[in-house]
């Protein structure tokens, strides 16, 4: 009460509305056994896997479920969402004290740890690593949620947990929960407005909630007319899998282009993306001939963009491989609508995993050309193989070279890796002995200044007398 007015605080929808049973989250039944049958494992003391991270589009269901299960289990659930701060010492004050103390009122804590795909490289240094180590010596279960689980960042992760996938909700499913809602509050609903709201909302019953809760909100009733005057279009940034699947099922040229600007990825790699996922989405070997013909020119487009600099070819080159791509499938056009599981791009994969090793190349070749007096091309291609040669067949005069150029312990792993243990112990080795030499012939330079220092003396004072 505020200065004798009563303040009613009206609980949005999508809280008051949210899944208090498993029961009550909508389709996910694979998810729903799979996230069940292991939190059973922890509750009997026997977990196979300590972390799950749940994928798929916003709002499917994942963090729903999570609070769904703990609710029903009794489990306390601490909980760290994307709106909190995910550094390491964030994640050392809560989710590891959570992960490592059993609750007061319940046998087992459900750790949380929201849209972990979130997490900055540069921001948030140290999280993964965190996350992962916490995932070690965790006595409680770990759940994690992410929309694009196949960022390479997060490839340590997924190995160290178990995978589970929420499909996109259709818009039936999106459609029932809506008609509930709006029984439930006493509102009347068209079932063009909700058709119009469940399609605008492309599977996320989140945003459709939100959106009914707009137009009924001071109407109490929510026709068509003022879903389509309310609600304004949203610009929407999809993940890589949904780009490429729009791309494939669009019905028009502007579609498909559409689609490619509604991601962050670049024209390279959405390039790769559909280069990937092309032969398992497209069965008829004609359309796939067609399909690969119009990619294959808009990556030529797209060498000339790199060569000229002229960036007015770039039209052409995203035109051939959205619309060009799409509009090659004609003899098997169903083959268009399949659902098909898509794959990371492997070369975008690959890449990934070399670039440590290439950035370490190029850190020695660097150095090489510094002390050769050449070009770091040239390092490259004539100096660094004499020197993997003499590494694998000369382990001393390796430590040597190594201690002349001054190489880190990961360079000499680079240039020998089954003999970096034995030429780095015999680097350090070297180092020592130079040191003490350096010491020696330092302790004698001194000692000689001291006696010339007292010769200096005394022939002064033989002058002065």
């Amino acid at each position: 009460m505020i200065y004798g007015v009563n303040v009613v605080r009206k609980l949005p929808w999508i809280i008051k509305y949210r899944p208090k049973k498993v029961d009550d989250v909508v389709n996910q039944e694979e998810a729903k056994k799979t996230l069940i049958q292991w939190i059973n494992e922890w509750l009997k003391g026997k977990p196979k896997v300590k972390a799950a991270l749940l994928y798929g589009p916003p709002g499917c269901g994942k963090t729903s479920l999570v609070e769904a299960i703990a609710n029903e289990y009794k489990l306390e659930l601490i909980e760290m969402n994307a709106s909190d701060y995910r550094r390491k010492s964030d994640l050392e004050r809560v989710a590891r004290v959570a992960a490592l103390q059993r609750g007061l009122s319940s046998k087992h804590k459900v750790v949380l740890l929201d849209e972990v795909d979130g997490i900055s490289d540069t921001a948030d240094v140290g999280a993964l690593e965190t996350i992962l180590d916490i995932i070690k010596t965790a006595i409680n279960p770990i759940v994690m949620t992410a929309n694009d689980p196949w960022d390479p960042k997060l490839r340590p992760l997924r190995d160290a947990v178990i995978m589970v996938e929420f499909k996109r909700l259709s818009k039936t499913d999106i459609k029932k929960v809506l008609s509930r809602i709006c029984s439930n509050e006493g509102v009347k609903c068209d079932e063009e407005a909700l058709d119009f709201i469940a399609e605008r909302s492309e599977g996320d019953l989140r945003s459709a909630i939100n959106d009914l809760e707009v137009v009924a909100e001071g109407y109490n009733e929510v026709s068509i007319g003022l879903a389509k005057n309310l609600l304004r279009p949203r610009d929407r940034e999809y993940e890589p899998f949904e780009v490429v699947r729009r791309i494939f099922i669009s019905k028009y040229a502007w579609q498909a282009k559409q689609a490619a600007q509604q991601t962050d990825l670049t024209p390279d790699e959405l390039i790769q993306w559909i280069n990937e996922n092309l032969p398992r989405q497209v069965s008829d070997v004609e359309d796939l001939w067609r399909a690969y013909e119009a990619l294959s020119k808009a990556d030529v487009y797209m060498g000339r963009i790199i060569k000229t600099g002229n960036w007015d070819l770039l039209s052409y080159a995203v035109e051939l491989m959205t619309a060009g791509v799409s509009f090659s499938i004609i003899n098997d056009t169903k083959s268009k609508y399949r659902w098909v599981k898509y794959s990371f791009p492997q070369r975008i994969l690959l890449m990934a995993k070399t670039r440590d090793v290439r950035q370490l190349r190029e850190d020695l070749a660097e150095i090489v050309a510094r002390h050769t007096h050449t070009s770091k091309s040239s390092a490259k291609s004539d100096t660094i193989p004499y020197l993997k040669v003499i590494f694998n067949h000369n382990q001393l005069m390796a430590a040597k070279i190594a201690l002349a150029l001054n190489l880190s312990d990961n360079m000499i792993k680079y240039l020998s890796p089954q003999n970096s243990s034995k030429i780095i112990e015999l680097v350090n080795k070297l180092r020592s002995e130079v040191g003490q030499k350096s010491g020696k012939e330092s302790a004698l330079g001194r000692g000689i200044k001291v006696k010339e220092k007292k010769i200096s003396s005394l022939n002064n004072f033989i002058k002065e007398n």
